[in-house]
């Protein structure tokens, strides 16, 4: 792995259940581990569909692997770039030699 390539900061959050003061249950994101990442695969589509045109952006990050990204899972974590939000769609272990990971994501609609 090209560390050279790692230059870009992503913010991994991580999903979570908290309580408020009268004892409702509601899900958070909050800031889990940020680390520097290489963005590959910029591709995109756009459906029509009820009168709209929706657009779906999908990237993939590569990230070193350490013992903070190896617990990365697709349902209860995201990545945040740019301002942007992507949910991970799913996440490569290339080959598990624990050297690296990419997470393939995809655009979050507001």
């Amino acid at each position: 792995m090209n560390i050279a390539l790692l230059n870009t900061r992503i913010q991994i959050q991580k999903n979570a259940v908290v309580t408020d003061a009268i004892g409702n249950h509601k899900n958070v994101w909050t800031d889990y581990y940020s680390c520097a990442a290489t963005i590959s695969g910029e591709s995109g589509t756009e459906v029509y569909r009820t009168g709209e045109t929706l657009e779906s952006a999908d990237l993939y990050f590569t990230v070193r692997y350490c013992s903070e990204t190896g617990v990365v899972t697709p349902s209860g974590y995201r990545i945040v770039y740019g301002g942007e939000r992507y949910n991970i769609i799913s996440v490569d272990h290339q080959n598990n030699k624990h050297k690296s990971l990419k997470f393939r994501c995809s655009k979050v609609r507001r």
